[in-house]
This record gives structure tokens, sequence and C-alpha cells, in this order.
């Protein structure tokens, strides 16, 4: 047999490689640029900002919709592009933490930059609420009023169910419950992103739509690109990281090869915490390994009600006061500890954040 007929391999040729402005000269004519990420990785975030100001730049009217935040919270965002409430406040009315959890600074260019130019942020994501209800009982499960406002759902995608059929395999056994639910919560996610984005798209005909997702959401086409077009046939492109995948011109018009950009880390207090406690705070539950919060002084149990002046009633409100900490840094916290005999004690505390 011959190694050259037939033979699967891809050839790219290293002259036709470009760069992002060519790239941008590429996206200036499309309607809707979807862009990909791992969620994590910072130098997607900042590739999917690169290119909203490369369409800035060449006199493009922009909207950003992201998966990141949910639908019921637009108004918070519209909100913050408005210079109406701060960062601070658009991530606690948003409920950022709670509903997305992954570092927020990753998308603080993409956020600062639609203030900056007052573009409009389109939350995209149906609210948790729904999926996880979908995800433990299916469609089938949720009430008469919630299933009358489901989008449109395609079914008939056998790439697709196959593709979300191999990821399912892969989750660790004890999430293996019942595929049909898990591929009926990716049908909703995309169906329900794509339903936001060709509404706003058929209300705003003059701006061009960057859609940042996650990778699956966007990958050949299957998730939100189609189901889009299926509602707004308009000029589309999709663009991934091209790191660690064979490029393949079914996944994707165009890949990306960003060097790596990490985010400095951030302090941490070292404290496990439960749910706010009804006499207010965070009960800690347990500590880290390495613990500035323990060695300071803090015991299980305890109440932590400030950090360096900023009271505590939430997780997200820990979280905002740490939000650009740096290790080695220290924060006061001020925590109370139950007695069982006398009124509670409250301490002050110097914590090294690790």
């Amino acid at each position: 047999m011959s190694s050259l007929q037939g033979n699967p391999t891809r050839v790219l040729e290293s002259a036709h490689l470009t760069d992002m402005d060519a790239l941008i000269a590429r996206l200036a004519d499309k309607r809707v640029i979807l862009v990909g990420e791992q969620h994590d990785r910072y130098e997607d975030h900042l590739n999917q900002a690169a290119i909203i100001e490369g369409l800035l730049a060449r006199g493009r009217s922009v909207a950003i919709g992201m998966e990141m935040f949910q639908q019921p919270y637009q108004p918070a965002l519209d909100a913050y592009v408005a210079g109406e409430i701060d960062e601070a406040e658009l991530l606690r009315r948003t409920q950022y933490f709670d509903r997305w959890r992954f570092d927020y600074r990753l998308y603080r260019p993409i956020l600062r930059l639609a203030r900056a130019h007052r573009i409009p942020v389109i939350a995209l994501n149906l609210e948790s609420e729904l999926t996880r209800q979908v995800g433990a009982g299916g469609i089938a499960s949720l009430n008469e009023a919630d299933r009358a406002r489901l989008p449109e759902i395609d079914r008939s995608d056998a790439d697709h169910r196959a593709r979300l059929e191999a990821i399912f395999k892969h989750h660790p056994d004890e999430q293996q419950r019942n595929f049909e639910h898990f591929l009926e919560v990716q049908l909703l996610w995309d169906e329900g992103m794509a339903e936001r984005a060709a509404r706003y798209l058929t209300e705003h005909p003059e701006r061009t739509l960057v859609v940042i997702s996650g990778d699956g959401h966007i990958e050949y086409g299957q998730g939100i690109p189609k189901r889009l077009a299926r509602r707004v046939p308009v000029p589309m492109a999709t663009l991934l990281d091209g790191q660690g995948r064979t490029p393949d011109p079914s996944a994707a018009d165009f890949f990306l090869y960003p060097d790596p950009v990490e985010l400095p880390p951030t302090g941490k207090l070292g404290v496990l915490l439960g749910r706010p406690a009804p006499e207010g705070g965070m009960a800690i539950d347990g500590f880290a390994e390495d613990s500035g919060a323990r060695t300071a002084g803090l015991q299980t149990g305890d109440r932590i009600v400030r950090v360096d002046g900023q009271p505590i009633t939430s997780y997200a409100d820990i979280r905002l006061a740490l939000l650009d900490a740096e290790p080695n840094g220290k924060v006061e916290v001020e925590a109370i500890r139950s007695r069982r005999l006398g009124g509670d004690e409250r301490l002050t505390l110097e914590v090294e954040l690790r």
C-alpha cells in the first residue's frame, strides 16, 4: 500500500500565517464573530479584547455577547456600561462569584473596554436554576411556566450528539447519571444563547456582535453558530485557540496561537467557608494546609465579618475584598467567636495572605 495514497496528514504552509491586523481585516465585514476560549487562559481573553478593539478601530459599531452572565441580570450590565455602578456592584448584582466563579480578572479587560467605549454587553446565558433542574430531571421535569419560555430546540444534529456523548463518557463515574439530561442541558445552553443573540441582532441591525463563550459552544459550528444562523442568517466567523488541537477547517474559520500569559496570583486567606451565618458574617468550616488565617489565630466556627474594613455577608464579599490582593500581603480580619458562656468575642487579627 502506498504511503501517499489516502494519507490523512494535514499541511499548514507557514508562508500563509498572518497576524492580528490581517485577521481584523478579514472579520470587518462579518455581522457575528464568535470567539471561543478556554475559560482559564488569560491569553484567550486578551485576544478577545484585541478583536473588539480592532473592530472599533475600523469604525464598527460593536456589542459583546457573554456566556459568563445570565440573562436575568442584564440590567446590572447595562448600569455598569453606562457608568452608573462600579465593578464591585456589577459583580454583586450579577451574582458572578456564585454563577460563574472563574477569576473575574480574566474578563476585566473586556468589561473595562466595554465601559470605556459604552459598548453594550449582552448576558447570553440562561439562569442556572433552569439548567440545573434540566440536568437533574430533564426538560420533562420543568413546570409548565418554565417549559413555555424555553427556546426552540433542534435535536437533529447526529454529529453533535455523538461528540457530546464522547465528552460525557470522559466525566468521572459519579457524574455519569443520565446522558439524555446532559444532552438537554447542552442544547438548552446553546439554543438559549443563540436565541438571545438573534433577538439582539434583530433589534439592533447596525451592530456587529462579538460572542464570547467556551470553545465547546463554538467548535464545528454545532453549538451557538448553527443555531444562531437558523434564526438570523447573517455573515459569521468562528475563532478558536489552536493550542493543543489539530487545525481542522470544519472546527473553525480561524485558529489563534497566542503566547501564554499568566495572571499574577492573588493572596488567599486559606479558609474554607460555609454558608452565610444567620447572625452575620461567613463561618469558617476549615482551613487550607498552609493557612495564614489559622496562623494568625482564627479557628473553625469563627465568623468573618470584615476584611480590611469591608463588611462580609457573602462569599462574593470575600472574593471582592481579596480581588487584587497579593500573596504575602497583609489584611485586617475582624471575626466573631461564639462562646458557650458569656457573650461573643470580637477579634481583630492581621492575616498574612498565602
